[in-house]
């Protein structure tokens, strides 16, 4: 019996199999994996050397613990599929099955698997294929403190990870820390082009801007300040800095990034219903 088995072998389950194995949380033979594309499993195997079989049942018979790792749009047929095969065997009940499905509520995988299915819900985000992700999870009715701490465990190994009780609040953390990124990434691009606009060469400005937020980020986890403090130490009355800063406020600032964060919650919302 392995430990551990994933359905999907895409990006972030290669992320989080991999951090497994460098963190020595499991062994490359305690986990097993399936997909559908052969190109994925070759990548899979090649980067873990975790075995990638074709089909989800042989998963599902041999690891304890199943991540399911398939598209939001994928995830009733797979779950179709392990049903069908749990009331042929009636052993579903005794695994447990930790979905990264985007949108997709606890009580839908309920729906297929049972209400007895141990079942734990995480919304990582894309980080964690750099080892420094940001996941939150909710454990179902059936799931125990044990399965939490499993869980928890497994997106430890690839950066920070918290517990919730309540599962709506996943439609704020999707929109905070599992979009988050891209506006990150957004962000960044902006400074550097802006900054091109101003004269410099494109790959300077693009490194500086990086540098930037790296910087004012370790400074921000290093520092017992609050965040209004470190702004009012960068920004001297009069000076560089507090004009950027109001250019920020006139035009909304602010109320764009609140904006961007309640349609992301929005649309998660959406997709759960």
């Amino acid at each position: 019996m392995k430990k551990l088995g994933f359905i999907g072998a895409g990006n972030m389950a290669l992320a989080l199999a991999r951090g497994l194995v460098e963190s020595r949380v499991f062994k490359a033979g305690d986990m097993i994996a399936s997909d559908v594309d052969s190109a994925r499993r070759r990548k899979f195997t090649r980067a873990t050397n975790i075995a990638a079989v074709r089909h989800n049942l042989d998963v599902v018979r041999q690891a304890a613990a199943i991540v399911l790792a398939v598209k939001p749009q994928s995830i009733d047929e797979v779950l179709r599929e392990i049903g069908q095969w749990r009331a042929a065997e009636g052993a579903a009940a005794r695994k447990l099955f930790i979905s990264i499905a985007a949108g997709v509520p606890i009580a839908r995988i309920q729906k297929h698997l049972g209400a007895g299915c141990r079942i734990v819900r995480v919304m990582p985000n894309a980080p964690a294929m750099v080892g420094e992700g940001m996941a939150a999870l909710v454990r179902g009715a059936a799931a125990t403190k044990a399965d939490e701490a499993f869980a928890l465990k497994l997106f430890r190994a690839v950066g920070h990870a918290v517990a919730l009780s309540d599962e709506p609040l996943l439609d704020a953390v999707t929109a905070l820390s599992g979009s988050g990124p891209a506006y990150v990434y957004l962000f960044v691009k902006s400074m550097a082009d802006a900054g091109v606009e101003q004269g410099l060469p494109p790959k300077l400005a693009y490194e500086m801007a990086l540098q930037t937020l790296c910087g004012a980020a370790a400074q921000m986890r290093q520092s017992k300040l609050p965040v209004e403090e470190l702004i009012r130490v960068v920004a001297s009355p009069g000076g560089t800095t507090e004009a950027a800063l109001r250019a920020f406020a006139g035009h909304g600032f602010p109320g764009v990034v609140a904006q961007a964060i309640k349609a992301a919650a929005d649309r998660s919302r959406e997709l759960g219903a």
